[in-house]
């Protein structure tokens, strides 16, 4: 072999020799990618525990605390591997039913309280199983063109619309037949319900007070939908008195033809779960109203729920 073809021979294997330390000591961009790739994944791979946005507490129960607390920590931007805050919002209540209809069905044995599926509704149940929803408040309410035992324009002279219509043509069926009625007092927010039940309480203690005041959220007037009235001199307003006078029994006699029905009827207070009183009408439409007076009955019974003792 001559001088020139072994230096040519040589040299190719010096080139290939290089070549091969090359491939093998230097990582390629693809290779980098995918470690970095795999690593980025290992972190999100495992869910972070979202604490639950709502704890019940309590037992059930005909008479719940309607206490509501809400707490919620300011948003901030979740790190790996910590929880982002959640609004805690503890309710010290009982289970909550949402009826497909919003007539309540029977639920015989069970006393636990309900919330009213659809608040908004003129035949909404309201008593010490049905709730209505926490701060509920009516969108329509309105001051109904009737005197009142008082001259102020303030919370509890307002109605809903379709109760403050049917009370305006019921005053003025009224005075027709020589009967002068007058509002005592109709809308009743949460808060305010709230500072006269703690009231009655202080006055009477629980046991009695819950005979003749609604623990809030459980009561009518709430609903824009009742109203409690009497003569137009104010007389016996409220008061078991009320129930011996004309207007009493005007209305005892006509109010369902305009839609009302008296709500806390006597004898009946085993079912409705508050004394008699013949001041306080509650407007539920005509056909209910026709019925219930035709039957002597109550909302409760018209419903078929369950009676109402405490």
């Amino acid at each position: 072999m001559s001088k020139k073809a072994r230096i040519l021979i040589l040299f190719i294997v010096v080139i290939a020799i290089g070549w091969g330390i090359g491939k093998y000591a230097t990582p390629s961009a693809s290779q980098e990618e995918g470690t970095s790739i795999s690593e980025q994944n290992d972190l999100q791979g495992q869910p972070v525990a979202t604490p639950d946005s709502s704890t019940v507490m309590g037992e059930a129960s005909a008479e719940p605390d309607p206490t509501v607390t809400t707490s919620a920590a300011p948003e901030e931007t979740a790190t790996p591997h910590e929880a982002s805050p959640v609004p805690a919002i503890t309710v010290k209540a009982t289970a909550t039913r949402a009826p497909a209809t919003n007539k309540p069905t029977n639920h015989s044995g069970n006393d636990a309280e309900q919330t009213a599926a659809e608040p908004d509704s003129i035949t909404v149940m309201v008593n010490k199983q049905y709730k209505l929803p926490n701060h509920y408040k009516p969108t329509d309410l309105v001051y109904p063109n009737v005197p009142f035992t008082f001259t102020e324009k303030i919370e509890k002279r307002m109605m809903r619309s379709a109760a403050a219509k049917a009370l305006e043509k019921m005053f003025a069926g009224a005075k027709s037949g020589g009967i002068y009625l007058a509002g005592v007092s109709a809308y009743r927010s949460e808060a305010t319900q709230t500072t006269l039940f703690n009231r009655y309480v202080a006055k009477d203690g629980e046991e009695k007070a819950r005979t003749y005041s609604a623990v809030p959220g459980h009561s009518e007037h709430q609903t824009g939908l009742s109203i409690d009235v009497s003569g137009s001199t104010g007389k016996c307003a409220a008061e078991s008195c009320f129930g011996g006078t004309k207007e009493a029994k005007w209305l005892a006699k006509h109010a369902s033809e305009y839609g009302f029905i008296i709500r806390y009827p006597e004898g009946k207070e085993a079912i409705t779960g508050y004394m008699y009183e013949p001041w306080h009408i509650r407007y539920v439409g005509k056909d209910i109203a026709t019925s219930i007076a035709k039957s002597n009955s109550t909302l409760e019974e018209y419903f078929d729920a369950i009676p109402v003792s405490k």
